[in-house]
């Protein structure tokens, strides 16, 4: 692939979405290369699998910096340094300021634990177990200036099984996102998601004849042993 899209990823845990990226970006005909991490948290576990795959890391700390626009401006200026034309906010648990977020708008991609725009926010399964809803899932999204509101990339749809807990229902999420993050990254690193006019639009996947005929791609449906796991999909 002659362009590949430069992607730097903000992290501030364990980096499990960060490394399905990173994993999707080792196969050189991935749209997007991951050229940098950025944490908040110098303990993150995630810089250090980032390392051991030789990407560059990056900690800048809140506390380092007297203000919040000051932490910003460090971590744009990283990006910067790292060339970056995509983020990729992947467990990133702080909120980024007005002036970043619209520099980096249509650039900027957020995962969230929940269909939006249901259950934005924290403790998403919690609440969802609690709403007693039968479906839940992830979200892929453009960021923009509030929260967990930005245009949908793409989603994954899983099903809240009886006798679920916050726990198992977060480990089938979470399996949904290793797998959605990567779709989405790629459909806007290759350009076929974008942000217009406070939207997303998605490009034809097919240059056919007849783009009547034209149809975005999903991969196969997440399976477990479960029968109704079977229901589960991931869909832009």
């Amino acid at each position: 692939m002659s362009m590949r899209r430069r992607t730097v990823v903000l992290i501030s845990g364990r980096g499990s979405n960060m490394t399905a990226l990173i994993a999707a970006a080792s196969n050189p005909d991935y749209p997007a290369e991951i050229v940098g991490v950025i944490s908040d948290r110098a303990n993150a576990a995630g810089l250090g699998i980032a390392a051991a795959r030789g990407i560059a890391t990056k900690v800048i700390s809140r506390a380092d910096y007297s203000s919040k626009e000051a932490h910003d401006g460090a971590i744009d200026a990283a990006l910067v340094s790292f060339g970056a034309e995509i983020v990729a906010l992947a467990g990133y648990m702080r909120i980024l300021g007005a002036r970043f977020v619209e520099k980096w708008l249509g650039r900027m991609i957020n995962i969230h634990p929940a269909l939006l725009p249901a259950f934005k926010g924290l403790d998403t399964h919690a609440r969802a177990l609690r709403a007693g809803i039968r479906i839940h899932g992830c979200t892929v999204h453009f960021v923009t200036l509030d929260m967990d509101d930005g245009p949908i990339i793409a989603q994954a749809a899983v099903p809240v099984m009886v006798g679920d807990n916050e726990d198992t229902l977060a480990a089938r999420v979470l399996k949904a996102e290793h797998r959605l993050y990567p779709l989405a990254l790629g459909l806007v690193a290759e350009g076929k998601a974008r942000m217009e006019g406070g939207r997303t639009v998605l490009a034809h996947f097919a240059d056919d004849a007849d783009n009547s005929t034209s149809v975005v791609m999903a991969p196969d449906p997440l399976r477990e042993e479960t029968d109704l796991e079977h229901l589960a999909r991931i869909t832009p």
